[in-house]
């Protein structure tokens, strides 16, 4: 029942596959990359297999098998292998459902008319190397490169700012709150010190009258004519005898 299968870096000795069988008749994705693979000759058949990963290895001819056991394959890496030749890929024209080939780092892609080559030779192709025949790369190769990620993280950071914004906003009206309620405290403290001061003037004004009232009416009319800067007419009176 398995469907999907990795043996990525297991490291074969003789450069031939070992211990799959036809038990992975249900097989619809099997990787196999930098596993020392010289040749794809001990594959078993399997019917479903959909999608083969063989990046890496040392492959540099034999294909025909694929075209024998896996009919039904629509995705084939081989980049990084030992393929030179046009001629090579030819077995993979029995491929009628081949839509992807991928040939990166293999010397076949230095060929001069390369792409146009092989386009020609496997008509059923979509995408070779992420790309098709037009140059527009496949929409499922690389999502962040068709800007989908890039948009909906822009649109985001765009949402956190307006929301970082509004947070601060909310800061500075409570801040600016917060200085009324404080100069408002300092206003009224400063009215009840101001009433206090004025009690207490009032009160030594008050005391001071008393005080005179206690004096008989000449030191009183006395006291009062110094405190106006004139002088007494009794003392006038003397300074005149004198």
């Amino acid at each position: 029942q398995v469907k999907e299968l990795v043996l990525d870096n297991c490291r074969s000795d003789d450069g031939k596959i070992v211990g799959l069988s036809s038990d992975f008749e249900n097989l619809e994705f099997l990787s196999m990359i930098n596993i020392n693979l010289l040749s794809v000759s001990n594959l078993p058949k399997l019917n479903k297999l959909r999608k083969l990963e063989l990046s890496d290895n040392r492959i540099s001819g034999g294909l025909e098998v694929l075209a024998e056991r896996t009919p039904n394959l629509t995705h084939l890496n081989l980049s990084g292998n030992k393929i030179k030749d046009i001629n090579t890929l030819e077995p993979l024209k029995k491929l009628p459902n081949l839509h992807s080939l991928d040939l990166f780092n293999c010397e076949v892609t230095m060929l001069i008319n390369y792409r146009e080559s092989v386009f020609t030779l496997l008509p059923q192709l979509t995408y070779l190397d992420g790309f098709d025949a037009d140059d527009q790369e496949a929409p499922d190769s690389d999502p962040e490169a068709d800007g989908d990620g890039l948009e909906d993280e822009y649109e985001n950071g765009e949402e956190d700012d307006d929301d970082e914004e509004d947070e601060l906003d909310e800061e500075v009206i409570d801040d600016e709150e917060d200085e009324d309620d404080d100069l408002e405290g300092e206003e009224e403290e400063d009215g009840v010190d101001d009433e206090e001061e004025d009690e207490e003037e009032d009160g030594e004004d008050d005391e001071e009258d008393e005080a005179d009232d206690d004096l008989p009416r000449g030191e009183k009319r006395k006291r009062n004519l110094e405190d106006e800067g004139e002088e007494d007419p009794e003392d006038e009176e003397d300074d005149e005898d004198d």
